[in-house]
């Protein structure tokens, strides 16, 4: 009997095996890069809100006969209930908060709130018009360099 032909894998044999696994995982994880998915999903949500609120928006319009929901000016607000002093993500709104929930009621169950962090008091979206009635509603905080807004 020859004890020097024992089968199975040296140390060696099983790091090298372990270390191209390893490699192929690490490539790829890069290759999906969840992180970038992630925020590409989140921002799919903010343009179907931007356009869910711009929607709510022009309903009520046309339900009061041209008149536009209260509050609403030339000067871009971020909507909310918070008050004075809010802190906003949207660069250039107000910090004062305005409150669409109770005239969008019917036509909103809820205003919608940024998927990363919006809140009630600050939904992270905001509202202007401009001299031509063009109503914009804006995600304020877009990821991955995105512009996400919606205009009618």
């Amino acid at each position: 009997m020859n004890l020097s032909q024992n089968k199975g894998f040296t140390l060696i044999e099983l790091l090298v095996v372990v270390g191209i696994i390893a490699f192929l995982v690490a490539i790829i994880f890069v290759a999906l890069d969840p992180i970038t998915r992630f925020a590409d999903a989140r921002n799919s949500r903010r343009r179907i809100d931007t356009n869910s609120i711009l929607t709510a928006v022009h309903e009520y319009i046309v339900d009061h006969g041209g008149t536009l929901p209260s509050g609403i000016s030339t000067s871009e607000q971020q909507m909310g209930t918070c008050t004075s002093g809010g802190s906003t993500p949207c660069s250039g709104a107000s910090s004062v908060c305005l409150d669409l929930s109770s005239q969008l009621a019917k036509y909103l169950k809820s205003i919608p709130t940024d998927p990363n962090a919006g809140s009630a008091s600050t939904t992270k979206y905001s509202v202007v018009i401009n001299s031509q009635n063009i109503v914009t509603i804006r995600a304020c905080g877009a990821e991955n360099g995105q512009i996400i807004e919606a205009s009618r």
